[in-house]
């Protein structure tokens, strides 16, 4: 009798072991472009004050290319346990409607949306141009004359780029780089201006190498107070790149929950608060149920601006 009991209890402790000891070795977050970007950065030091929380670390992974397609395609053949975590962002939806992968924001389940970021619109610290408003009416006294650099075709900078043309009622010459390059082209007075996320150009701002002449959020960042938006500009338009946390489909409703509460409560805490504002971000913050919509709103936008320029392919 006392055999059966035992056992009838180790059978009760392995089946709930699962679900009490999430997470039970080291996770994953795979980021999707190079180190030192603003993407990587942010990502390492959530991963760190999240890892406290959950009691493993979190180890970042470089996996770039293609957009982001390599990283959300190796994430998605992971097992769904919750272990194997990417920090996405828009580029969801420009990687798979500008054909780069076949898996589209419903193989993802969302963890958190963590922060969002403006792009700058950035100029030579003597360029003749000194706020946006004279930059746009050059660009329309002189169509195709403005060249502004991006991170390269489909980007998000290249789709804020283009909604600024349609927006402002200019011609522009958009000229995809990557991000050190599209800064140290304008410093090389090869093109005009170039639009970036705010951190990739703080060096040169603290520099005076370059002005910002706008920002594309909501609000003037803590970092750029001097910055109007371009709304403040003239321009109606707000665009900003979010970032978040997703899983794999599939993961078990219980270690999303895990990963929400440690990776939101990282976010909202003073260090990282703190962290993003130097970084130019703004930690704004969603839960699972309501990343999974936002993600979704986010596509069809995403999807109706690149069909309008001709880039989307799925």
């Amino acid at each position: 009798m006392r055999h059966r009991l035992a056992f009838a209890v180790a059978l009760v402790l392995a089946a709930a072991a699962p679900a009490s000891a999430f997470p039970d070795k080291p996770l994953e977050l795979t980021v999707l472009f190079g180190a030192g970007s603003a993407a990587d950065l942010l990502a390492r030091k959530l991963a760190e004050l999240a890892g406290r929380d959950l009691g493993q670390p979190v180890t970042v992974v470089n996996r770039t290319g293609a957009g982001g397609a390599l990283g959300y395609t190796y994430v998605k053949g992971q097992p769904a346990d919750g272990h194997a975590l990417v920090w996405n962002s828009n580029s969801i939806s420009t990687a798979y409607h500008a054909g780069n992968m076949k898996l589209d924001h419903t193989a993802f389940a969302g963890v958190a949306a963590l922060t969002s970021e403006p792009v700058s619109l950035a100029v030579k610290a003597d360029a003749p141009w000194k706020d946006a408003r004279e930059l746009l009416a050059h660009a329309r006294a002189n169509p195709g004359h403005v060249r502004l650099g991006n991170s390269g075709r489909g980007s998000f900078t290249h789709l804020v780029a283009v909604a600024l043309e349609n927006r402002a009622g200019v011609k522009l010459t958009h000229v995809p780089f990557g991000r050190e390059l599209a800064v140290t082209t304008v410093l090389g007075d090869k093109i005009e201006a170039s639009v970036q996320l705010p951190a990739e150009i703080m060096a040169q701002v603290t520099g005076r190498q370059v002005r910002v002449l706008a920002v594309s959020g909501d609000t003037r960042l803590v970092s750029l107070p001097d910055a109007p938006t371009l709304r403040e500009a003239g321009v109606d338009l707000t665009m900003t790149l979010w970032r978040g946390v997703a899983v794999p489909k599939g993961t078990p409703e219980t270690a999303i929950a895990r990963l929400e509460r440690a990776f939101t409560q990282a976010a909202n805490g003073p260090e990282f608060r703190d962290f993003a504002a130097r970084m130019g971000a703004v930690v704004d913050v969603r839960g699972a149920k309501d990343f999974d919509a936002f993600m979704a709103r986010d596509d069809r936008e995403i999807a109706a601006l690149m069909e309008q320029i001709g880039l989307r392919k799925q």
